[in-house]
């Protein structure tokens, strides 16, 4: 009887502040919607970080007067600065690569661009060295080593771009998540003006039962199952918006990309990320729910 009573109170108190309740709950599902997108953020640049990483390679461009003359890299200096490399405990591999090879993969790259492809020159290209290392993150000890010796016109550190790509994702990351505490601090102010609202005008019921024995916890408990069922249907709301927003959109993006991306797989939004939404909706509507009954309502 008492579980029924309590289950019917909530419904009641529901539907009696429909709007408000309604509100509550867009306002719950968009913050943690952002919140849930953040973090599939996350998880997806520890992919990318993951992936990238094996692949990051240092290239050392040789200059015009070797690339013209010595196409095996035999001859000094170009011999030297190899033998240099292979023997840095650094390194993992080293590869020449020459003005044809160079030019090779210049047109593969931009197959799709003939205008530029006719433009080029294999005599344009420079020969090069492509470092592969144990740690890619060490890639500025060869910077500082081979970037000023003779014959070598430049060292491009593919780190460096890696690092500003990932600095502009988290940027993007952190965007994310300030939004979503806005928009949360917006779904507490709802729970906690809701239940005062809802807490009113039953004040009269409450009263009669407060004075026939009723405890402070008992008569107050729909109130706070009110607000955790809100933010329930709210992180529900959340994660179907997530899975629409992946087909919807997201995965034509990604597509787009030829696989520079990694795909958002639908186990990535079931887990963890839809039980972390939940835990967080029940937590911060049960929190908001007792701390407002304890402050504001005196039933």
């Amino acid at each position: 009887m008492r579980a029924s009573f309590v289950f019917s109170e909530v419904v009641t108190g529901l539907r009696r502040n429909v709007t408000m309740t309604i509100a509550m709950i867009l306002t719950t599902a968009i913050s943690l919607g952002m919140f849930g997108g953040g973090l599939l953020l996350v998880r997806t640049i520890d992919k990318m970080q993951a992936s990238y990483l094996d692949d990051v390679e240092v290239t050392v461009y040789l200059t015009q007067d070797i690339s013209a003359n010595d196409q095996n890299c035999t001859a000094e200096p170009c011999s030297s600065i190899r033998s240099a490399l292979e023997n840095n405990q650094a390194v993992e591999s080293v590869v020449f690569e020459d003005r044809n090879e160079a030019y090779e993969r210049f047109q593969r790259i931009f197959e799709g661009q003939p205008e530029l492809v006719e433009l080029a020159r294999p005599e344009s290209l420079p020969a090069s060295l492509h470092v592969k290392l144990f740690d890619p993150e060490r890639s500025e000890v060869i910077v500082q080593e081979f970037g000023n010796q003779p014959g070598v016109a430049n060292v491009d550190d593919q780190n460096k771009f890696l690092d500003r790509f990932f600095d502009l994702l988290n940027s993007g990351r952190d965007g994310t998540f300030i939004v979503a505490a806005i928009a949360a601090l917006a779904a507490v102010l709802l729970i906690a003006n809701t239940i005062q609202v809802s807490a009113y005008t039953r004040r009269t019921e409450v009263g009669i039962m407060r004075l026939v024995g009723a405890t402070r916890w008992y008569t107050q408990l729909p109130f706070l199952l009110e607000a955790v069922v809100a933010g329930v249907i709210g992180a529900a709301l959340g994660v179907v918006g997530l899975i629409g927003v992946k087909y919807i959109a997201l995965d034509q993006i990604f597509e787009a990309t030829g696989g520079a991306i990694p795909k958002i797989e639908m186990v990535d939004i079931l887990f963890p990320v839809a039980p972390v939404l939940l835990g967080v909706s029940i937590l911060i509507s049960a929190i908001t729910g007792y701390v407002t009954l304890r402050a504001y309502v005196r039933t």
